[in-house]
């Protein structure tokens, strides 16, 4: 089951209304009557019949033991990596590869997951220089599939990683005990190939984030706009586990409601690229924290193209988001857990 972004954006507009800024009954009476079904098992058997389809060789390439470094060394850039790129595989080994990034996404982060790759293409095309080494640097195969550990045994956990996209999972047997860093990311964020045809992979991460400052009154607005001048990256790329400053801005109460409205929307669109049980874990540690202490930051500029960066952090979850390159149409995007990424607290 995906989840429900429609309900849950329906929910949150109820539940804006309540003093504690709770989510709404909706959310719980409705999610109660349907009980998401659990990825984990299906993250399992997806794991196993990749590392199936592989030869001796190339498992070699792909499988490491759960406390191997190379599990918590991540990043977006674009570089060689450890495991097996998407490009060395062929038929079914090819085909389970996708069947594994599918099986920790809803179709929404899948869809979004397939868009980043494809962008490699676009920048192999936009780039000048040596064609060889423009596509060795720019290729939509050059993504890695690693796992650590043995799929359903005990702890373990998987990746898939390339330019602008690192998903990284820990289970312990069938259940997903861990899901970040999560990182989207896109360059170009926005193209326009024909009038009326235009691809903004992460535009509603963009948009509703503006539109909770722009909704905001004058006043307001003055206190969550941290700096007129945005931060050059989001915080920490690549770092173990994620940089983690002190909360900016203002909380959801003190922005008013339309405009926290739209951070918790926000918020949903974040949500929706994990499967149901993840996001729905993930709302509950923000509803144990409370509402009321998640707060909303913007530095840079309010129009388009004007370089932009936002935090939105609660006691449990930090989303980062920057677009500042490229003449702000390059958008490097995060959800990463304050506690400690990779199950940090299972050891």
């Amino acid at each position: 089951m995906e989840f429900n972004r429609r309900l849950f954006l329906g929910a949150m507009a109820v539940g804006l209304g309540a003093s504690r800024f709770s989510s709404s009954k909706l959310w719980a009476k409705e999610t109660a009557a349907a009980q998401p079904a659990v990825a984990g098992p299906k993250v399992v058997a997806a794991a196993g019949k990749f590392l199936q389809s592989l030869s001796d060789e190339q498992r070699g390439l792909v499988q490491f033991s759960f406390d191997a470094p190379e599990r918590l060394n991540w990043h977006f850039i674009p570089k060689p990596r450890k495991g097996i790129k998407l490009r060395a595989l062929t038929g079914p080994a090819r085909k389970s590869a996708f069947a594994l990034m599918k099986s920790g996404l809803t179709e929404t982060g899948y869809d979004q997951a397939v868009k980043i790759m494809s962008l490699e293409e676009v920048l192999f095309l936009y780039e000048a220089g040596d064609r060889e080494k423009r596509r060795e640097r720019r290729d939509p195969e050059q993504y890695y599939f690693s796992v650590f550990g043995t799929p359903g045994m005990g702890l373990w956990g998987w990746r898939v990683e390339g330019h602008h996209l690192s998903l990284n999972y820990t289970l312990d047997g069938e259940k997903i005990i861990a899901s970040t860093p999560e990182f989207y990311g896109c360059n170009p964020a926005t193209m326009e190939s024909a009038p009326g045809r235009i691809l903004r992979v992460l535009g509603n991460e963009e948009d509703f984030a503006r539109s909770a400052v722009t909704k905001a009154s004058e006043a307001t607005r003055a206190k969550l706009i941290v700096s007129s001048e945005a931060p050059k990256d989001v915080a920490g790329p690549g770092a173990p586990q994620p940089v983690v400053e002190a909360p900016a801005g203002l909380t959801l109460p003190d922005l008013g409601t339309e405009s926290a409205t739209q951070v918790r929307a926000l918020i949903g669109e974040y949500l929706a690229n994990m499967p149901e049980e993840v996001a729905q874990a993930r709302l509950a540690e923000i509803e144990r924290g409370g509402w009321e202490n998640v707060h909303f930051a913007w530095w840079g500029g309010l129009d388009r193209y004007q370089p932009h960066h936002y935090r939105v952090q609660g006691p449990t979850f930090v989303i980062e988001y920057n677009n500042t390159q490229d003449g702000a149409n390059h958008i490097h995007s995060m959800w990463r857990d304050v506690r400690g990424d990779f199950g940090k607290s299972i050891g």
